[in-house]
């Protein structure tokens, strides 16, 4: 292949874009969604935004012990959440546990989560910031980069194998694709044409290391060509155009045809997380530009564009998100620690004697003050 065959037409080079500046949307390209979705895709976005504020909020005053907040990355997972089926499998990264918020998932246990206390599905053995669901058929990401990846296309694999019809939908930044396991499970993808549909959120910086750094190809959804199926590359800051390639990508899958690799171009506004100072390695300058292609703002301009919402409304939403953040976090906040006891739960089936005289003993330890 020629420089030459490398057109700027194609859908691994190009960016597909929906919404133009002035708010309206490209007939060529428009996904035609229905007033009610699109307004829901709004209310998601701009929960979320205030949601991820308060988390942070939360561990600077040590209440909580870590978050990644996805401003400015909100259009993609907004988006699957609103595209993927009710038995498709979401395999998250760092900044896509609100999928899970979206199919329904209950925000008093997401934030119980990110507490760790009794009100924790979980039961207190993940890090803050790493919710799963199997009621809405989410898993815990993990900060081993990659991991999820493979995980993903052999889940993909079984629901081809027991026929399900549903899809494994993974996503991972543009630093994963430099770890083993991306390529590992391209080739498994590709080669057994598993219904997968994985996203990389390239926004740009693998915590401090610029993508330029991480690769040397012209795109980074262009990887695909070389494991045999279609990469596509989307403005990952178009919520609609974001609704689209995942709807086509989706329906590939879902019909038998194999995976689809989608980079959705977008920019972390904020820190890599809770633990990062972004000030140390990038320019405020470049924040700024960033700052003009806000996802929650495009769609605004859009849906003002259309009439659909107006300063009034949003001041409503905001009134009604922060209330119920606010409730969430009081009553989240006060439940006590798990107990104990839950430490020997979920090993066997039935407790061992071994275990059964542990956790007896567990039980006649004093708990340690608090200090309070």
């Amino acid at each position: 292949m020629s420089l030459e065959d490398l057109r700027d037409d194609d859908p691994d080079i190009a960016l597909l874009r929906v919404l133009r500046d002035d708010g309206s949307a490209d007939p060529a390209t428009d996904p035609l969604l229905p007033e009610g979705t699109l307004l829901r895709a709004y209310r998601e976005m701009r929960r979320l935004r205030l949601f991820d504020a308060r988390m942070i909020s939360l561990q600077r005053q040590g209440r909580i012990g870590f978050y990644g907040a996805a401003q400015g990355q909100e259009a993609v997972p907004i988006a699957a959440g609103l595209t993927v089926s009710e038995n498709d499998w979401v395999f998250p990264a760092l900044r896509e546990q609100s999928v899970m918020l979206v199919r329904g998932f209950p925000i008093r246990a997401f934030v119980a989560q990110v507490f760790g206390n009794s009100g924790d599905l979980l039961k207190g053995r993940q890090m803050p910031c790493h919710p799963s669901g199997r009621a809405v058929h989410q898993v815990s990401w993990s900060p081993c980069i990659g991991t999820q990846i493979p995980q993903a296309v052999g889940a993909a694999w079984a629901m081809r194998a027991r026929k399900t019809g549903s899809v494994a939908v993974a996503f991972m930044g543009e630093g994963a694709t430099s770890q083993g396991d991306f390529h590992a499970a391209m080739n498994f993808a590709g080669v057994w044409r598993v219904p997968c549909v994985l996203v990389c959120q390239n926004n740009h910086w693998s915590i401090s290391v610029p993508t330029e750094r991480q690769t040397a190809s012209r795109t980074i959804a262009v990887k695909a060509r070389a494991y045999g199926f279609p990469g596509v590359r989307v403005d990952g800051n178009d919520v609609l155009a974001v609704h689209a390639v995942l709807r086509t990508a989706l329906d590939r899958a879902r019909a038998g045809e194999g995976p689809t690799f989608i980079e959705a171009v977008t920019y972390r506004m904020g820190a890599h997380s809770t633990s990062d100072d972004p000030v140390r390695y990038r320019s405020q300058a470049e924040v700024d530009a960033w700052a003009t292609k806000d996802p929650l703002d495009r769609l605004r301009r859009h849906l003002s564009y259309l009439g659909l919402v107006s300063s009034a409304t949003d001041e409503e939403m905001d009134r009604e998100f922060s209330a119920e953040i606010a409730a969430v976090i009081e009553e989240v906040e006060a439940l006590p620690p798990q107990a104990r006891e839950s430490l020997f739960d979920d090993v066997y089936k039935e407790m061992p004697w071994h275990l059964q005289e542990e956790m007896r003993k567990l039980k006649k330890v004093e708990d340690v003050p608090t200090g309070e």
